[in-house]
């Protein structure tokens, strides 16, 4: 993937399967780049995502998907990697991977991981994105890896995914942004119930100035602004400079508001979060706002 300008929308892994496949279809259809899956395993009625990934990225021919964000805790980064690798390959490189560190603690210990302080999180997360970027190796010599969190004594490296797979965070404290622009590929900006409007400039500011540090040039840092409402037939009264209100307004008000993410901040990828999964509103984002923003954005 490039770093060009993308747009997703995101998907609730429901039980609802021929629901899911026609939701991921109708934004295959409609030219989109993204479906994100998210990622709850704590929650007994949703679909395993990376399961759903697989059952969509067959379901479609030209659209990425990525889990928003991979239960980091939940999932070993060795087996991850494998995972990922193995829906790359099969879906022709069409598979990206957004991890977080954990947010729901109370949940996850519920299924027997132990709980991790935000710092021993942020090492565990730094430690699974270089493990897994040497198991996406080939050949060579056996991997061994000594962390605080994981470890490889002599793995061998394989299987290579298909094309060079990315690797986003969901973080959303100073030092795991700043840990995102130190290594990582993207960010995977949280929706404003986690982290609101207001804060999201302040967090492109720190992402940018660890990738200085690190040596990097911070537009090398996708940055994904993920927006939650529903496009509506009427105005709607737009509160998106603090809180965690929807957006809920015409096609012509989201065209404005990504429009103004990406020109006063960083954004390339825009995920859009309908308030209901349907496919009304994938059509109405992929025709109507869509369009509008790629030609604002690219003049």
């Amino acid at each position: 993937m490039s770093k060009d300008l993308q747009f997703g929308v995101s998907l609730t892994p429901v039980e609802d399967i021929v629901g899911n496949r026609l939701f991921a279809r109708a934004a295959d259809a409609a030219g989109l780049d993204l479906i994100g899956i998210q990622d709850h395993p704590y929650v007994p009625n949703y679909l395993d995502t990376f399961v759903l990934a697989g059952d969509l990225l067959a379901a479609t021919e030209r659209i990425s998907v990525f889990p928003d964000v991979a239960n980091l805790p939940l999932r070993p980064p060795a087996l991850l990697a494998k995972t990922a690798a193995a829906l790359d390959l099969v879906s022709g490189g069409r598979f990206e991977l957004a991890l977080g560190a954990g947010g729901y603690w109370d949940a996850i210990t519920r299924l027997g991981v132990p709980r991790r302080s935000p710092r021993e999180a942020n090492a565990a997360l730094e430690e699974a994105i270089v493990l897994m970027r040497a198991l996406w190796g080939s050949g060579g010599a056996p991997i061994r890896f000594e962390g605080e969190y994981y470890s490889l004594e002599g793995a061998p490296a394989g299987p290579a995914p298909a094309h060079p797979i990315e690797i986003w965070t969901g973080s959303q404290g100073p030092k795991a942004l700043a840990l995102t622009g130190r290594i990582a590929d993207g960010w995977a900006a949280p929706i404003a119930s986690y982290l609101p409007y207001e804060k999201w400039a302040e967090a492109n500011r720190i992402i940018d100035e660890a990738a200085e540090a690190a040596g990097r040039d911070p537009r090398g840092v996708r940055r994904i602004t993920q927006v939650v409402g529903t496009i509506t037939a009427n105005e709607g009264r737009l509160r998106v400079d603090e809180g965690a209100d929807p957006v809920r307004g015409t096609a012509r008000q989201w065209a404005d508001l990504l429009v103004r993410l990406g020109e006063e901040q960083p954004f390339t990828s825009f995920v859009f979060w309908p308030e209901e999964q349907a496919l009304d509103q994938v059509e109405s984002f992929a025709r109507e706002v869509v369009p509008e923003v790629r030609r604002r954005l690219a003049a």
